[in-house]
């Protein structure tokens, strides 16, 4: 009898430790989620907390009450930007039934620079190589690099060079969230969606992609493929890729490639309040303005772009007539809310009735 009790007894104690074990895991969850939205809805208040010198003003408090004549008109643009986006958001929630919450691992695009309080949210196919090299001058403070062209593109894209917000801990990460200035840089659609199949199919060096994803296209939609195109996957047509991107076995088999994802589901703009919304259209000015916010100084510049190898609206027309209207309208729809949050319109080349 005895021993019975001691059991129960035992039994007692374990059972309030992992009550009190999970009690504390749903506490955190809680916290985590409530950080996560509170920079979304506090947006009138920022604290320097010890970025700049005594009596000056940090990026946050520049952008949204600019002194500066220089940033007046660049506040005015990016507030109507993050309205649209603020706009194209609540439509969204209206007509989902499901609410999303953040998770860290959606924060894995988010790179920060500590040493000018800066959050980037990259998304490939939108000048992200250049801009890794110049957050790489930012936060190395120049010690390595104080030219971003002098740093090659492969170790832009070396994962330990810039530290990603997930990386920290949930309190860290709220405070950068409601502290730093954050800014992301999208395109049209479309354009981008081309010039991600043109680097990634077209040219003979990108093996890694052939191999992991144009196998796979070959094989699943075009008829009569011969060995070789099986094995190699290098010669995938724009047709193939639509195909692709619009079949939904391929949405059921995971997240797609970073390099053809929309943004809104690369950065969250929905869920992260992004104070900046740069566009590739105007990407000069828009990068001279987040440098500017974020004093970079004189010396760290913006590379400029080869404007002769960029993919076009006409380049992407081009590709587009080759697709069928209902592959057309397959992938309006998977990027739509692109269009609508960054306020791109409809190619007028597409067949959308």
């Amino acid at each position: 009898m005895k021993q019975t009790l001691l059991e129960l007894m035992r039994m007692n104690r374990i059972c309030r430790m992992v009550l009190a074990t999970c009690l504390g895991s749903f506490i955190l969850v809680i916290f985590y989620f409530q950080s996560m939205f509170q920079p979304v809805m506090r947006r009138n208040t920022f604290a320097a907390e010890g970025c700049c010198g005594k009596g000056s003003r940090n990026a946050l408090e520049e952008l949204y009450n600019p002194t500066q004549t220089e940033f007046t008109g660049a506040a005015l643009l990016h507030q109507a930007r993050r309205e649209r986006v603020s706009a194209a958001c609540r439509a969204h929630s209206a007509s989902s039934r499901q609410r999303r919450v953040l998770t860290p691992g959606d924060l894995r695009h988010l790179l920060v620079d500590e040493t000018h309080r800066l959050i980037y949210c990259y998304v490939p196919k939108v000048a992200c190589t250049n801009w890794k090299r110049v957050m790489m001058v930012l936060s190395g403070d120049g010690k390595k690099y104080t030219d971003p062209m002098q740093i090659p593109p492969g170790e832009a894209h070396v994962p330990g060079n810039l530290r990603a917000l997930s990386q920290y801990s949930i309190g860290e990460i709220n405070r950068r969230l409601k502290g730093y200035l954050k800014f992301l840089f999208v395109r049209e659609p479309f354009e981008r969606l081309v010039s991600a199949y043109r680097n990634k199919f077209t040219l003979r060096y990108n093996t890694s992609f052939h191999r992991r994803y144009g196998t796979k296209i070959v094989r699943r939609y075009r008829q009569n493929a011969t060995e070789e195109a099986q094995r190699l996957g290098a010669d995938v047509t724009f047709r193939e890729f639509a195909a692709y991107l619009s079949d939904p076995a391929t949405q059921r088999e995971g997240p797609l490639n970073e390099h053809w994802q929309t943004v809104h589901s690369l950065c969250h703009p929905c869920l992260v309040h992004y104070d900046v919304v740069g566009k590739y259209e105007t990407l000069g000015e828009d990068a001279a303005t987040v440098l500017r916010l974020a004093n970079a100084g004189e010396d760290v510049r913006f590379p400029a772009y080869a404007k002769s190898t960029r993919t076009t609206d006409q380049m992407a027309a081009m590709f587009f007539r080759n697709i069928s209207v209902q592959q057309q309208q397959q992938l309006y729809q998977l990027y739509k809310m692109d269009f609508l949050m960054f306020n791109y319109s409809t190619p007028g080349y597409l067949k959308l009735e």
